[in-house]
This record gives C-alpha cells, structure tokens and sequence, in this order.
C-alpha cells in the first residue's frame, strides 16, 4: 500500500508531508482498498461514478437526487461529543468527555471498517483564500463514501493546493468519516454504535456512523462550527457562530450595510438570509446574500471593526417548506442546471421531478410514479400511510453560494464585510416585539445568551416558557458557556465601533384567532431598515428596560396590509410576560460557571427597569 499510496498523493499534487502521513495513517486504520484524492475538477466525473453506481439519480438537467438510510435523516445531538484533555472545558450542553476515551473508542470503531471500500482524500478549505484567518480554515476530510466527497465539493472550497502552502503545514483539522454498516449501528437503542467526536484541543474530528448531512459532511457544523469556535477561543482572535449573514445597500447613497444573526431552529433564519426586497421599496434597496448558517467574526485591525465572513462555499438548505413566497431565492438557488443534490425529498424516477411538502399547497394530483423519501410508492400507500409526508421534514438540497442569484459581489473578500448590526430572533407568538434594538455591549451578549423559541411540545416546558438556545448555539458549543460570555465580550468589546445588537419576532400571533400580525419574508427587512437609521441617529425610538423599539411613524410601512390594532401589538412589550420571563432567564443563566458579572448586572438592570414599570 505504502508505494502505491505514495504514487496516488505524487499524482494528486499533495506536497504538504503532515497530510500525507495522516492520509497514510488512516488509510492502515480503516483498511480502505484504495484511496483517492478529490478536487473540485473531479465533480463531473464523481456525479457520473455515481449515477453508474445507482448512488444518485438524475433529477432534471443538472440535478441529482439521494435517498439516505432510514435511520440516517438527521444530526443526532444525543451521540455528538466534545472531547478534549482538560475537565475545564466541560460546558453544559458540549456532551464533554476525555479524549483520552474517545479516540481509542473511535479508533477501535473505524479500524477495519473501510475494508473493501474507496477512501476519498478531501482537502478543503473553510474561508476565503487568503483570509487572515485562513489558519484555522484548513482542513483535510478523509471519507468512504462518494456523495459526501460530492457534498463537500459543494459546501467547502476543495483542493490539494489549499493545503500546499500552509504557513504552518502542520495547522490543518484532521477529519475522518467513516459510514459504518447502517443497517446494525443500532440507532437510537442502548446499544447505538454511533459516535460524532470533535477533539477539539487536538484538532481532530472522528465521526462514525452516518452518511448523512453534518454526520458526514465535516468541514460544517464539526468544523465550521464547534471546531472553529474552540479555535477561536483558544487563540482570543475569533468568534464562529451559527449567523446567516446579509448586506443592504441602499441605492440613493451608495451604501451597504451588513447585518449577521442567529436563529434558533425553525425560525427563519434562511429564508431571512435569502430575503429579497418588498416591492415597495425595490427600488431603493437591495439585499445581498452572503450565508444562511455559519459566521466568523474577528476585529480587523486596519479600522478597529468587526468583520465577518462566511466560511462555507455552498448552502445546505432544508426543503420543507421552501416555495415561490417563502424563499424565491432558494428555488432559484436549485432550479436546473445548478448541480444541486436532493436529499430525502419525493421523487419521480421517470421524468426526474421532486417535491417536497410546502413546494406547493398540494402534492401532485397524479401520483403515479412518484416515491417517498423512503422509496416507496406514494400510488401504493393504504390506510393510515396515506396521509405520511412525501418528504422526511428534514430532506435537504445542497447548492453552492454562486448558484444564489443575489449572492454578494464580494463574497469571497478574504477579509470579509463590515457588521453593522447583530440580531438574534427566536419564534415567540408574544412578548417579543417585531424588533427592539440594544445598544449596551453586555445587554447584547445577555440577550444572546437568553435567546430561544417557545416549546413546541407541551411535555417540553410550561406553556409559553422557551427553550433557550444561547446564540443559536446550543447544538455547537464546544465549551464551556461562562468563557463563551466572556470571548463574546472580549471580541465585540475590543471593536473601537460595536455593531448595534437586536432582538427580531416575525411570529406574534393575535391571541383571539391565532392569526400572524406580521406578514413577514420580504417586508422584515423593513424591521432592519429601521435598525441601521437607528443606528445611524436618524431615529430615536421609544425606550423600554428591554431595548428600544421603533415608533410607529418610524417604521417604513409603504404597501404593508397591516391593522392599526396589530401594528400597536407589534409595537408593544408585555410587561407582564416580560417579568415572568426574567424569572425563567435566571434559572437558564445560573447553570453556567463563570459567567461574567456585568451579564447578570444586564440582567438584573433589565428585571429593575420591568418591576419599575405600571401594569
């Protein structure tokens, strides 16, 4: 293996001798059959291996289609871990173990696992080419299965010449994937074999066990994500958080803002990344795409300011739900001929067209032909099957940046944009106001941290209490959440000009008829247009112990169909609500060690200022 493995990497171009050991290592670990190295030129040739191979299958003119295992849909939190060398960083929600018991854990799991099987050599980079912190970007995913190989092609910059000309040859993350056999992994049941290790002090990242979504695709969430994060803490240099991030440039003077935030599941935050302009007011404005899921900020010396970048390349999107009213972007981010690959949707082998529940208001009338994500035909469903999503809820398409029709001309600055504003938006249907703006450092980062949605399941909490998801993080923190405060203050409070912080609701409901008093897509940027001109000391607002919330005349409301007793709602914090919720606040907070004094000062600045107020 040694020489033929020495004369596949001389071919490949791979110089850098720290990858090639790993590559060998690995290759003896896992006993691939042969081994190859992946490059972005290599994507036609891939999609046709795995259209022969019965891997994919054509989904219309230049797109692709894959079923995943069954038991394979999602990322699985409860098997995910951070593991390092030091007890220290043991958070509450990082599921922190020794490293000491997981690499020899995961070892012994992938030691033989591959035999048979084609190794695919990934090295990629997460961020701009030349991006000052192309140092933590680098990484090399090693994988036995050839859609990962074609996703990651997608989601990350892929090529032996991003690992070559290291500063330090030796700084890349070290990733292995390894499929392991789905069908006795024993998912979900005492004795699931599964395991999604980030080493994180190791740089070091050992998934088994999955061939699906950020399972399996490393250089993502693992990397992206957690990996990065540690990084970021570690050296003092970084934040790497779950944000889309956006610019409008307002044409009438020529200037962009940037705008990064994070979403807890399930509340817009794609479709917010992908936003277009309302109609009225195109002509004025246009918003630009820069990343619907991870963003790295850093203070740029040069000007004092935060910056951020996008350091993925491609978007892993969740169907469900995507249509010509939610996301236009999206659909057009997937049409034909973009490469896109479909995961788990519904699918038509005959004439190669997908669905997926909310693409239209109804499934195709006709459903001859058509299959469920599971494979089965939709026409032979009976009795209680009938009614089963075509789709699974989690079926994806992956698509990259330069598909989206308003991706940022820039998008690929190394030193990436400017951030104006950072706001956090959870799905509450009441206490939370369309928008209220915060301009206090440690009162941002608090409502960061207090960020959440409402329950969705009685058994999940008390009806209304939130469940908290500090930053949009919750799933990716890679430790501990005291220092995570205190990084957060540190990074923004080390800009000489901080973005201004808010909190975002599209999700208020009347509480008579339940019906949205926003209308939401398009018309929130309205919400922001009024951020960046509070920002700017165009508009003063109204201010509340929670933040400043817009005036009604300040709000541009231009062709919005909007009741008076809604827009009043909208514009209005309930008090009541709002003292409850500090209570359960305190005892989410009081769970982290360390966390830093003047984040409870903010809390307990902002508990005086509601029991101050009448009603």
């Amino acid at each position: 293996m040694a020489a033929d493995l020495n004369t596949v990497l001389d071919e490949a171009g791979v110089k850098n001798v720290h990858v090639r050991e790993f590559v060998r290592n690995w290759a003896e670990i896992t006993g691939a059959e042969r081994i190859e190295v992946v490059s972005a030129d290599d994507d036609a040739r891939l999609i046709q291996e795995s259209l022969d191979a019965g891997e994919i299958q054509p989904a219309g003119a230049g797109r692709y289609y894959s079923r995943s295992y069954h038991k394979d849909t999602a990322r699985s939190e409860e098997r995910t871990i951070v593991a390092t060398n030091n007890p220290a960083d043991q958070g509450i929600y990082n599921n922190w173990k020794p490293a000491a018991e997981m690499r020899p854990l995961l070892t012994g799991l992938m030691r033989g696992a591959s035999a048979g099987k084609t190794m695919y050599v990934v090295p990629y980079l997460m961020a701009p080419p030349g991006s000052p912190l192309e140092p933590y970007a680098a990484g090399v995913e090693l994988t036995d299965h050839r859609t990962v190989a074609l996703h990651m092609i997608r989601m990350a910059r892929v090529g032996a010449e991003y690992l070559n000309e290291l500063a330090d040859p030796n700084s890349f993350v070290r990733a292995v994937h390894v499929t392991g056999d789905l069908e006795n992994l024993g998912q979900g049941t005492p004795e699931d074999k599964r395991y999604f290790v980030t080493l994180a002090d190791e740089r070091t990242i050992l998934h088994f066990g999955s061939s699906y979504g950020g399972n399996a695709l490393l250089g993502k969430i693992a990397h992206g994500l957690r990996q990065a994060a540690y990084d970021g803490w570690a050296s003092g240099e970084f934040l790497a958080e779950q944000f889309m991030l956006l610019g409008i440039t307002d044409k009438q003077t020529g200037h962009t803002y940037h705008v990064c935030g994070g979403f807890p599941s399930a509340s817009g935050k794609t479709n917010l990344a992908m936003m277009l302009a309302p109609d009225a007011l195109g002509d004025r404005y246009h918003v630009s795409f820069y990343g619907d899921d991870i963003a790295w900020l850093r203070v740029d010396p040069a000007d004092g300011r935060i910056y951020a970048i996008n350091p993925e390349f491609g978007v892993f999107g969740v169907a469900k739900d995507t249509n010509e009213t939610t996301n236009p972007t999206a659909l057009d981010s997937i049409a034909p001929g973009t490469g896109t690959l479909f995961t788990n949707i519904a699918y038509h082998p005959e004439t190669g067209e997908v669905w997926w529940e909310g693409k239209t208001k109804q499934p195709p009338a006709d459903t001859t032909g058509w299959r469920d994500w599971t494979g089965a035909l939709v026409s032979e469903r009976s009795g209680a099957d009938r009614d089963k999503p075509w789709a699974h809820p989690n079926s994806r398409f992956t698509t990259t940046l330069a598909n989206v029709p308003n991706v940022a001309a820039n998008f690929e600055d190394p030193r990436g944009v400017p951030v104006d504003a950072i706001i956090f938006g959870g799905r509450t249907r009441d206490r939370e106001p369309l928008i209220r703006a915060i301009t206090d450092l440690a009162e941002g980062v608090y409502d960061g941290l207090t960020l959440g949605a409402e329950a969705t399941f009685a058994a999940e909490g008390v009806d209304g209490q939130l469940r908290y998801d500090p930053m949009s993080m919750r799933p990716f923190m890679s430790y501990p959440e005291g220092a995570y405060a205190a990084h957060w203050l540190n990074i923004i409070g080390a800009a000489s000009e901080q973005p201004i912080f808010a909190h975002v609701n599209w999700f208020q409901r009347d509480p008579e008829d339940g019906h949205f008093l926003w209308p939401g897509y398009r018309e929130n940027l309205r919400a922001l247009l009024w951020l960046l001109k509070l920002r700017n000391g165009e508009v003063t607002g109204r201010a509340t112990p929670v933040g400043i919330i817009p005036t009604q005349d300040e709000l541009d409301l231009e062709g919005v169909d909007l009741s008076q007793e809604d827009l009043d709602r909208l514009l209005t914090i309930d008090v009541a609500r709002w003292r409850q919720e500090m209570g359960h606040r305190e005892q989410h907070l009081a769970q982290f060690g360390g966390l830093p004094e003047p984040i409870w000062q903010a809390h307990r600045r902002i508990a005086a200022g509601l029991d101050a107020l009448d009603g």
